[in-house]
């Protein structure tokens, strides 16, 4: 591993990596989101939904999160445009406080999914954030983390 930045070339500037080379195989990352509402936003579930003035929430929050993964390589400078396979965002209650959000992606390509699947992630939490902040101040993205990686150099799994 060592320090060296797979972005910055040896003149350490910027630089995309090149891909060019490796095999095409089968890449899944999944990456979770925690999104503390508060009992009171908590209360307010109905069939696992939450119906805010602006609609439904998590069912929104589901689509923005897939944009956003599809759209990954518009916001992070270095990114690949790759063609996913597939994203899919569960949205559930994680406690009586908090929801957690699960994106996972996939696809056959000479490079990983990890940040659409973070991207997703944060998409969907952002969104849950701005559907319902108008229920409360107390909103926050409590963290975004990547859970698992397979495909590549090295899988990688955290539970």
């Amino acid at each position: 591993m060592g320090d060296h930045f797979s972005h910055i070339d040896d003149n350490n500037d910027p630089s995309m990596v090149n891909v060019g080379a490796k095999e095409i195989s089968y890449r899944v990352a999944r990456a979770r989101a925690m999104v503390f509402l508060g009992k009171d936003i908590m209360d307010k579930l109905n069939d696992g939904e939450l119906i805010s003035k602006k609609g439904p929430v998590f069912q929104t929050a589901i689509i923005a999160g897939v944009m956003g993964a599809k759209k990954t390589s518009e916001l992070i400078p270095l990114c690949h445009p790759i063609g996913l396979d597939d994203c899919q965002i569960k949205i559930r209650p994680a406690d009586d406080h908090r929801v957690q959000i699960e994106c996972t992606t996939s696809l056959h390509a000479k490079t990983g999914v990890e940040m659409e699947a973070l991207t997703g992630a944060s998409v969907a939490a952002l969104t849950i954030y701005d559907m319902c902040k108008a229920m409360s101040h107390d909103i926050r993205i409590e963290h975004v983390i990547l859970m698992e990686k397979r495909g590549g150099k090295r899988d990688f799994l955290r539970e």
